[in-house]
């Protein structure tokens, strides 16, 4: 045990405890060569002169040491903390220098394997960022070229055959307007995740009743809900009114969202339920369905870009792919928190929190 502490100590030594402990054991050296050279015999004067020049050889070997450590050992340190940090180690290149120099090999070692780790985070990130960057891409062309090459092929084949009866020309028109349409969606949608991502627009803060906002959704979705004879109704229990603090605005878009949601993919004559929690410092809000759920193993990747758990049913009911990410994005901004639950044919429940005002 006494040992390893000997050798830990030796292993965070500074530069000028270096060079001590270097310039001791030359002094030791020395000293025994003299001693060895005059056992003959000492005179008083011969003893003054050996404490001298041992004096001063230690001086000198101190100080040699010192020189030599700091201008080729901590010189090369220097210039490596200047590549791996970030921040200046002073104020003025005295300071850098005496803050260097107070720093053990041990400290050095560990502030450059923290270096390499980071950048290697840095890489990985990149890597992922990059993976990310090319998946998304892609599936924004494919989700522009559908209704843009259904447009087209509409329209295409009016020009072409003049003949068709006004009857298919009008389905014709209705079906590149229906594609039209969703090409308009998608661009919308990108439009708001790139302003909150890109912070272009910024969040507005207020305070506003929950459960008047969730009505006015209601109001909005009630024409969809109509034709599938969904019903929009709070939960029992759970519709008493709070008051919020968050960006109006952008919580009607994430709750027209995730209402949408699931009346598109909900029954026929089934229903969608909004409740209410108060929880200690957030308000719960829980958006509730009896439609088709999603599998589990669906689950961890609805809230991604064009994720859809079902393609083919997804693009007959129409939409841009990109109503949960937006919800996501939303609550990233707000620093809340956003689940799922699920269960295939039993229904789906989406909640979010929301700091109480």
């Amino acid at each position: 045990m006494a040992i390893n502490l000997k050798l830990d100590v030796l292993k965070n030594i500074g530069p000028k405890g270096l060079a001590l402990l270097i310039s001791s054991c030359f002094s030791v050296i020395s000293l025994l060569f003299f001693l060895t050279i005059g056992a003959a015999g000492f005179r008083t004067t011969s003893a003054i002169t050996l404490i001298i020049l041992f004096v001063a050889i230690s001086i000198a070997a101190y100080l040699m040491s010192f020189y030599l450590i700091s201008y080729f050992l901590y010189r090369k340190i220097k210039l490596i903390y200047k590549i791996i940090t970030d921040r200046k180690l002073g104020g003025d290149e005295g300071k850098e220098h005496l803050q260097l120099y107070n720093q053990d090999l041990n400290t050095v070692e560990r502030d450059t394997f923290l270096w390499v780790k980071k950048k290697n985070q840095e890489l990985d990130q990149m890597k992922e960022m990059e993976r990310f960057r090319r998946e998304y891409l892609g599936d924004v062309s494919h989700e522009l070229k559908t209704p843009l090459f259904n447009i087209q092929a509409y329209l295409q084949t009016l020009v072409d055959d003049r003949s068709l009866p006004e009857e298919q020309q009008a389905e014709f028109l209705a079906k590149a307007l229906k594609n039209a349409t969703r090409l308009q969606e998608i661009i919308n949608d990108l439009t708001i995740i790139h302003k909150i991502e890109s912070g272009e627009k910024a969040l507005l803060f207020q305070s506003f009743s929950i459960r008047d906002l969730i009505a006015e959704v209601f109001e909005e979705q009630q024409d969809i809900a109509a034709k599938k004879n969904v019903k929009l109704l709070f939960k029992e229990g759970a519709d008493q009114d709070y008051p919020v603090n968050a960006d109006r605005e952008f919580i009607r878009i994430a709750l027209s969202n995730l209402v949408n949601n699931s009346i598109k993919y909900g029954k026929y004559n089934g229903f969608v339920k909004v409740s209410c929690y108060l929880m200690e410092e957030s308000v719960l809000v829980e958006v509730s369905d009896n439609g088709i759920g999603i599998g589990e193993e669906h689950l961890p990747h609805v809230f991604e870009r064009f994720y859809r758990a079902d393609k083919s049913r997804s693009r007959e009911q129409g939409g841009s792919g990109l109503g949960l990410s937006i919800v996501k994005h939303i609550m990233e901004g707000h620093h809340q928190t956003l689940h799922v639950r699920s269960k295939e044919g039993v229904g789906s429940t989406f909640g979010f929190t929301l700091r109480k005002a």
